[in-house]
């Protein structure tokens, strides 16, 4: 259960990234949406496997 809720709310946020993505198709907009979505992937990665 510690990872499944995690990687739900890791895939809304892609979502909703992905829907300003494709609404609003700006380079400088992409370019931070790509850098949000891989902080929080790394997040993802690094804290929702640990047992603490």
């Amino acid at each position: 259960m510690k990872f499944v809720i995690p990687l739900i709310a890791f895939l809304f946020f892609l979502g909703f990234v992905a829907i300003l993505v494709i609404e609003v198709p700006s380079v400088d907009l992409i370019i931070v949406a790509l850098i949000a979505t891989g902080l929080v992937a790394y997040d993802f990665l690094t804290s929702a496997g640990n047992s603490r």
